[in-house]
C-alpha cells in the first residue's frame, strides 16, 4: 500500500508538471524567460530526505527514466543523475539538522545542481545554443523561483505523507 500511494503521488506530480509546462508556456511569464518545473526531483528529493535513500534512489531512476522517454532525445541522462543527487541528498541530510527549512534549502539547492548540469550537457551534446549568462537570466533564475514557490508549497504536505507512510527499513 505504501509504494501504491507514493506511485500514485509520483504519477500526480508527473502529470502536473507536464500540464504546467503547457499551460504556463513563457508567453504567460514573459517572452523571454524559460520556465521548468522540476516536480518530478523534488519529490525524489523529499522522498529521499523524510523516507529512505534507497526508495528515493529506486523511485529516481524509474522517474528518471520515464522522464528520459517522455521528455529527452537522450535515455539515461535522468535516470541516472537523480538517483545520484539522491543518494548526496542522503549523505548532506546525515550532517546538516533535517527540519523543514534546511530541507527546502537543500531541495532548491539539488534543484540548482540539476538544472547547471543539464545545461552542461546540453552544450556538450550541441543542443543548446545560448551562453551562460544569457541562460542564468533566461531560464536558471525563473526555473528556480518556480521550484522555490513549488518547495515551499508541497513540502510540508510531502513531510507529513512520507513520514506517515514510514518507509525507513524499506528495501532492507
Amino acid at each position: 500500500m505504501k509504494h501504491f500511494i507514493l506511485s500514485f503521488i509520483a504519477l500526480l506530480f508527473f502529470v502536473f508538471e507536464s500540464i504546467f509546462a503547457q499551460l504556463f508556456a513563457s508567453d504567460v511569464f514573459g517572452a523571454d524567460k524559460i520556465l521548468v518545473p522540476r516536480f518530478i526531483m523534488i519529490f525524489v528529493f523529499f522522498l529521499t530526505m523524510f523516507g529512505s535513500r534507497k526508495i528515493g534512489m529506486l523511485y529516481g531512476a524509474i522517474l528518471g527514466l520515464t522522464y528520459d522517454a517522455v521528455y529527452t532525445e537522450i535515455l539515461g541522462v535522468y535516470m541516472l543523475l537523480i538517483p545520484f543527487l539522491a543518494y548526496l541528498i542522503s549523505k548532506c541530510m546525515k550532517i546538516l539538522q533535517n527540519n523543514i527549512l534546511i530541507s527546502c534549502l537543500v531541495a532548491l539547492l539539488f534543484t540548482a545542481v540539476l538544472e547547471v548540469v543539464i545545461f552542461q550537457m546540453n552544450i556538450i551534446l550541441s543542443f543548446a545554443d545560448m551562453g551562460f549568462a544569457e541562460y542564468m537570466d533566461r531560464r536558471f533564475v525563473p526555473t528556480l523561483l518556480l521550484n522555490l514557490v513549488f518547495i515551499i508549497i508541497s513540502c510540508y504536505p510531502l513531510k507529513r505523507i512520507i513520514e506517515k507512510l514510514d518507509l525507513q527499513g524499506e528495501l532492507e
